[in-house]
């Protein structure tokens, strides 16, 4: 092993070491985003046609997250903080 294989050897095994140890926590967070990120289109499609039924949500993060981790009884929530709050 040369003086230059040392550094990258050590930040190989370290990563190897990182996703070993928050495997199952990068696994939920990158469901979470997924799923967020569909909720997201979701509400931009859902945006453009509950408006005309008076049914509009807004497109911000909060709105997909929720969408994300609850999925549809989290946008029977939204609906029905937004019913609350009018």
């Amino acid at each position: 092993m040369t003086i230059t294989e040392g550094p990258w050897l050590s930040i190989f095994m370290f990563s190897l070491l990182f996703l070993a140890v928050f495997h199952r926590p990068l696994k939920w967070l990158l469901k979470l985003l997924a799923r967020s990120a569909v909720g997201l289109g979701f509400l931009a499609l859902w945006s453009q046609s509950g408006l005309a039924a008076g049914l509009a949500l807004g497109v911000n993060a909060f709105n997909a997250l929720t969408l994300g981790l609850l999925g549809i009884p989290g946008l029977g929530l939204l609906f029905l903080l937004k019913w609350a709050g009018t």
